[in-house]
């Protein structure tokens, strides 16, 4: 049978395997997926909200609705928007089937055969997933603890005419942790502007701040209507409710329509009305108050077991929010082969190689602390730092 010569290029995701692995071992202390706490989300206000709908708008909550998204939800994240600094009206923004379609409607938009992509190193495994069928190439640029540098960038724009995309994560990233300044969000723009090229910003962590002021997104000092700002429900209410969205130009936008109603014709018109009735009814400050407080000691908890426990060769860095502790290990250290002591010990984790676009980097790994209790974070966190111990002795 003959396939497309895109399935070449795609492989399986390293955190569904590793998923795999712990479905097979249960009782595994896993720090792998990025997964909210399951306890955390509202589901009795959900439950309230939907038990409504089903009462008295079922023919509407269950009908085809508008590719664009359910207005009133349109409205509402609009809205959102401007805690982002982002001036929005509904006409700038498209409901998607989480942040992850947006990425896929990103690289359908921007994106042809051969054509570059220039991100971080490292950068979000999904993302690089999704702009796999689009036959595009990824080019890193070299990150510190501010984010991209903007030096490294320029270099790489000057030498890559055929670069038809910027996509970075300057929100607590997934998979470091690291926080952009302000100093670079304005010289992406700069350069941006000057080789006229798109920047899709994922912001799907960015309300999870435990600590410092909130940063102006990209799409806030955006003035050529060229940032595509991609925000996310999924880490704060449910990820299983799939809903994001797009906010960009309306231009962009209907755009974005076009490839989204081929794609799936329409978001899930229930859930997009049960979130709207959520926002609505509910107080979405108070629910990230109460989430953001328990994340916050959750990552408290873990970095202090690091500091106690870890041998000082494991680098990591601390993350002002978002759900991910990033450690790297002298070179010599293969993340892969330690993943599979860990877990005949108990204990996952990601490795991150497959975070690097160019590949060649193994001695560096993810760590997730908003899914696990406070017991099983020490408990982990400590076969972690002797099994790391043996390692490097």
């Amino acid at each position: 049978m003959y396939f497309a010569p895109r399935m070449d290029e795609l492989k399986p995701s390293d955190i569904r395997e590793v998923m795999k692995i712990i479905a097979a071992k249960p009782g595994t202390i896993s720090f792998a997926g990025g997964l909210p706490a399951p306890e955390l989300f509202p589901s009795e206000d959900l439950r309230e909200v939907v038990n409504g709908l089903l009462n008295d708008k079922a023919g509407q909550a269950l009908q085809y609705g508008a590719t664009l998204g359910y207005q009133p939800l349109r409205e509402k994240v609009a809205k959102l928007m401007e805690r982002e600094g982002v001036k929005a009206t509904a006409d700038n923004i498209i409901i998607t089937a989480g942040s992850q379609q947006g990425l896929s409607l990103s690289g359908m938009l921007f994106l042809d055969k051969d054509d570059v992509i220039i991100a971080e190193s490292p950068s979000y495994l999904g993302a690089l997933s999704a702009f796999k069928p689009t036959e595009s190439q990824v080019v890193s640029v070299a990150c510190d603890g501010g984010g991209m540098l903007m030096d490294d960038l320029e270099r790489v724009l000057a030498e890559t005419p055929n670069a038809r995309m910027i996509y970075v994560i300057p929100n607590f990233q997934n998979p470091t942790g690291k926080t952009w300044t302000m100093e670079r969000r304005q010289k992406l723009i700069e350069l941006a502007n000057k080789y006229d090229l798109p920047v899709i910003e994922d912001n799907a962590y960015g309300e999870l701040r435990y600590e410092g002021e909130r940063i102006p997104s990209i799409a806030s000092i955006d003035t050529e209507g060229r940032v595509v700002h991609l925000g996310s429900f999924s880490k704060i209410l449910a990820p299983g409710l799939r809903v994001g969205w797009i906010s960009a130009s309306p231009e962009l936008i209907l755009k974005f329509e076009l490839l989204k109603y081929g794609a799936d014709l329409q978001p899930n018109e229930l859930v997009e009305m049960m979130i709207d009735g959520y926002l609505g009814s509910f107080s979405l400050d108070e629910h990230l108050k109460k989430i953001k407080a328990e994340y916050k000691a959750r990552r408290d908890l873990m970095i202090d077991v690091i500091r106690k426990e870890f041998p000082t060769e494991a680098k990591w860095y601390y993350p002002e929010g978002g759900m991910f502790v990033w450690i790297e290990l002298p070179e010599r250290i293969n993340t892969r082969e330690l993943l599979k002591k860990a877990v005949d010990k108990g204990v996952a984790f990601i490795p991150g190689g497959s975070f690097y676009p160019n590949g060649g980097i193994e001695y560096a790994f993810r760590i997730n602390f908003s899914n696990m209790k406070s017991d099983k974070i020490v408990q982990g966190m400590e076969i972690l730092a002797e099994l790391l111990r043996e390692e490097l002795k």
